[in-house]
């Protein structure tokens, strides 16, 4: 279950290595190489707002949408001094409903893996298309990728702060990979115990264009990791747009 109920409050003090200024930078530099002039951004999958920020401050009207409202309680401490300030919705990606279309939509992080059916991540798609502007609406979303999930199966990890611990394994069968969290946090002179579960689905290039195409995309292009390199293949996260040309 993805539901972030107890990460939601630690997230972004073990996420402080993510790059989000990196990411913020090649979204930019992205919409100038597409041809793109966005004014309103959709920020799919926001999580605790980081970059919703970041793309706020940086001049675009931003909507934040997260199925995790513990998450979006964290996204709207995040982004209280932003001007103008962005729009969060508590909605599943499946279940995108805006107000009107947007000129980009971003979803990151290895969200869409994080939909582990392909029925349903269909549905994302087709959402998405739905509200994006027609002739000149970007889609731009990361995986991670097979190769990763191969590298990191059987693993275990550790991140610390004061007075927080948390350890995490995974473990990938029959197309999925699990991630168990442990979470340590000390109370005076004991320590509280929380645990979550998280599961991603491994999905392959040639599935999601598949994917891409049946929603009306079109010009699917494939970029490694925040580059505009070809994909090579080993890479752990590669990204992909698609534009809607109606």
């Amino acid at each position: 279950m993805n539901s972030y109920q107890t990460l939601s409050a630690y997230y972004d003090r073990f996420t402080d290595d993510v790059g989000y200024e990196q990411w913020a930078e090649f979204f930019v530099a992205l919409f100038a190489r597409e041809g793109v002039e966005p004014k309103l951004v959709l920020d799919l999958a926001c999580g605790t707002g980081s970059l919703t920020r970041l793309l706020a401050q940086r001049g675009y009207d931003m909507i934040g949408v997260d199925a995790s409202p513990e998450m979006l309680m964290q996204a709207m401490q995040n982004t209280f001094d932003c001007e103008p300030r962005p729009l969060f919705l508590n909605q599943r990606m499946e279940q995108l409903d805006l107000y009107g279309t947007v000129d980009v939509c971003l979803c990151c992080l290895d969200s869409v893996n994080y939909v582990t059916e392909p029925a349903v991540l269909q549905k994302a798609f087709d959402r998405v298309h739905l509200f994006l502007e027609p002739k000149t609406g970007l889609f731009v979303f990361d995986i991670n990728t097979p190769e990763k999930f191969a590298r990191i199966d059987g693993n275990s990890y550790v991140r610390e702060d004061e007075d927080v611990f948390c350890v995490w394994q995974a473990a990938v069968e029959d197309g999925l990979c699990a991630y168990q969290f442990d979470i340590f946090e000390r109370d005076g002179d004991a320590w509280t115990r929380a645990q979550e579960t998280h599961e991603e689905r491994i999905y392959t290039i040639p599935e999601l264009i598949a994917m891409l195409e049946k929603a009306g995309f079109s010009e699917i292009k494939t970029y490694g990791d925040q580059s505009f390199s070809p994909v090579q293949g080993g890479e752990d996260r590669v990204y992909i747009t698609a534009r809607k040309r109606d």
